[in-house]
């Protein structure tokens, strides 16, 4: 009888380690003594030093950081607009185009969408002058374009499965449609808003073939250095900018996890408050 649950236990717990056990591992080695990355040399924490004192790396760090928080609050507000109206505008002419060119960049090849982008860029060059140079601005532009779909695809969903009937209830009782839009829909849908822009905000920072396509000399991001220098074989301090890397994210998973839990919670109370006055 319980032959099942310990088979899915133990299915679940060696898919957890064949995923975490790398990574584990990788930070044990950024304290590694010897250049040799696969090599125990003994404890040390001096490539946290050179990675800190590294100006090359601090520059794409930098530069990596801007681009991500601009691309992922541009995307969120898009995809924001765009989620909304694939949810509560059941019919408008061109939803089905509109709603086929928001999923396309899910299921397309990054060096599709790298390469389209590339052109796009040249050809803009050619008839308008601008831009004038790949860098910053076309980077952070192709990332908006591929990152706002995930958004716009989180959005719609909790929007679809949100009770439609408490912002008709608004509407019933006076509210004007920007007012249920602001005291209703937004707190509904901020778990959806807050996750689509760590979802944005992860792709832009973590992006390798559309960023190299898009960039140019002088602005080599954090992801396109790593790769870079992996090429060459890993290093030590590869790794502890790696453990950087993995602790700022995880660090902020739990930070989302935990606002998203208390609005979510926040959330629930009010609407059971709002059914108790209208008893």
């Amino acid at each position: 009888m319980n032959r099942r649950p310990i088979f899915l236990i133990t299915v679940l717990c060696f898919g957890f380690a064949f995923f975490y056990i790398p990574i584990l591992s990788m930070i044990v080695y950024s304290f590694n003594a010897s250049r040799l990355a696969t090599v125990w040399g003994g404890f040390s924490t001096k490539w946290y030093a050179t990675l800190f004192s590294n100006k090359q790396v601090i520059s794409a760090a930098i530069l990596s950081l801007q681009i991500a928080l601009l691309s992922a609050t541009c995307a969120t507000i898009l995809g924001t607009m765009a989620g909304i109206a694939l949810a509560r505008f059941k019919k408008f002419r061109g939803r089905v185009l509109f709603s086929g060119l928001i999923t396309a960049p899910l299921i397309m090849p990054e060096v599709i969408t790298g390469i389209s982008s590339l052109m796009l860029f040249i050809l803009m060059a050619q008839w308008i002058g601008w831009p004038a140079s790949r860098g910053f601005t076309t980077v952070t532009i192709a990332h908006i374009t591929f990152s706002m779909t995930f958004v716009a695809t989180i959005v719609s969903s909790r929007l679809i499965a949100a009770d439609q009937a408490i912002e008709e209830a608004a509407m019933d009782l006076g509210s004007k449609p920007w007012q249920v839009m602001k005291d209703i829909t937004l707190p509904i849908i901020s778990p959806a808003i807050l996750s689509g822009w760590l979802l944005a905000f992860t792709i832009s920072l973590d992006d390798v073939v559309i960023t190299n396509f898009t960039t140019g000399p002088g602005n080599t991001t954090l992801p396109l250095l790593i790769w870079s220098k992996v090429k060459l074989g890993v290093t030590p301090d590869i790794n502890a900018l790696a453990t950087i890397i993995v602790c700022i994210v995880g660090l902020g998973v739990i930070i989302a996890g935990i606002v998203m839990n208390r609005a979510e919670k926040r959330r629930d109370a009010d609407i059971r408050l709002a059914y108790r006055a209208n008893e």
